[in-house]
């Protein structure tokens, strides 16, 4: 049986709804309120009326997490939960360590033990940094040179998990994504900030001059993440990155003006420079998922934009 980590969260959320239409699986969360409120991931997950969906609110690190493992057999994990957040990583490093790499590693550690049959995990395109070497697409084989702590623990999760893969044999595939957005998104996270503020007339601020990122549609990550549990990995070191994104990059100004355009509002906009930890662009490169593992993008920003803002006005 599958088992999906940060299961009440965004992309969680998202994933176990889709999954649990064919299978029975097992969610956790611990509904963790850093950046978040524990109300608006409880309705992430009553939204899922689905008797395949098993969950329970509990915390990787807790003494008796190993229980799931035992109880319902788990064969795949889907480890999705983590201390999300770039800027917020400055102010408390430590944290992200627990929750994030201390998580993870425990993790691979029961599924040795439990011989899980593999193991996908979500990363970030945050890991390439501002690196000097990027010409324009970020592809899998650049060196990551992580610029948040927020970064460095997901870069330091991969590590372990080609050191588990080498070991012990698990499978072990790391997802970068590359900036998700859409319906449940986080509240602050760029595009529900931009279309909240929009609507009520707050100033938007924007940091960083002429910054462009790669902004991949919720649903499309998902089913990036379903091929990802199906692809057969090599034997001797069962190991492999992708990049999960749109291969479209958008200038922040032209993001704003899709969505001024679907609100038919004006954005008052506040410049300021970009915040430690922040990179100047991103762009995936995304042949290699393509070719191995049958993904294919289907939502552009406007029409992902448009269903996110309707889902706004729904809730």
């Amino acid at each position: 049986m599958k088992l999906i980590t940060g299961a009440a969260g965004f992309i969680g959320s998202h994933l176990i709804e889709e999954l649990s239409k064919k299978e029975k699986v097992v969610g956790i969360d611990c509904f963790d309120t850093f950046l978040y409120s524990k109300e608006l991931k409880q309705k992430n997950i009553e939204e899922i009326k689905n008797p395949n969906l098993i969950f329970y609110q509990k915390n990787i690190l807790d003494k008796d997490f190993e229980d799931v493992f035992i109880k319902h057999k788990i064969t795949q994990v889907i480890h999705l939960a983590a201390r999300a957040g770039v800027r917020p990583s400055l102010r408390n490093p430590l944290s992200y360590v627990d929750y994030n790499v201390k998580a993870t590693v425990k993790l691979l550690e029961l599924s040795v033990k439990y011989g899980v049959k593999k193991f996908v995990f979500a990363s970030s395109s945050s890991v390439y940094g501002n690196n000097d070497k990027i010409v324009e697409k970020f592809s899998e084989t650049l060196e990551t040179l992580p610029v948040s702590p927020y970064a460095s623990t997901k870069a330091s999760c991969e590590k372990f998990g080609y050191t588990y893969a080498f070991l012990y044999k698990i499978p072990f595939i790391a997802l970068r994504f590359f900036t998700v957005y859409g319906p449940r998104q986080r509240p602050e996270m760029a595009i529900q900030k931009f279309i909240k503020k929009i609507l009520n007339n707050e100033e938007v601020t924007l940091y960083g001059e002429g910054t462009e990122r790669d902004y991949t549609y919720v649903s499309d990550i998902v089913d990036g993440i379903i091929k990802a549990t199906k692809h057969a990995l090599n034997n001797k070191i069962p190991y492999e990155v992708f990049n999960l994104g749109s291969g479209n990059p958008i200038k922040l100004e032209d993001l704003i003006k899709i969505i001024e355009e679907i609100l038919d509002k004006k954005a008052r906009i506040k410049r300021e420079p970009l915040q430690k930890g922040d990179v100047l662009r991103t762009y995936a490169d995304i042949e290699k998922a393509k070719k191995l593992l049958g993904y294919s993008p289907k939502t552009n920003i406007r029409e992902g934009i448009k269903k996110q803002v309707e889902w706004n006005f729904r809730n």
